[in-house]
């Protein structure tokens, strides 16, 4: 998964913003939830970011699993993410 090539994100010390430019909508993340939109961007999977979000912020790995779970839903039901299988619009 990975954010849509239509979303920007800004990230600051206290967490980040998030716009979907197709929707005209914004949307507010704390500290985690913008290490977790940071690391999709790098690529990385599901459980590798439980693995990072636990070690980082000294949470169990279940509940930072189950946690981010619930995250990438809510991102999902806003169409902000899209699979990596889905192809990107030509520029």
């Amino acid at each position: 998964m990975r954010l849509r090539d239509t979303v920007r994100s800004t990230h600051g010390q206290d967490g980040a913003v998030a716009l979907d430019l197709r929707a005209g909508q914004m949307f507010r993340m704390n500290l985690v939830g913008s290490r977790i939109v940071e690391l999709l961007g790098a690529g990385r999977t599901e459980v590798e970011i439980a693995n990072t979000v636990a070690a980082e912020f000294s949470v169990d790995r279940t509940v930072a699993a189950s946690d981010i779970r619930e995250f990438l839903a809510q991102l999902e039901g806003h169409h902000l993410l899209q699979d990596e299988t889905e192809t990107r619009p030509s520029r």
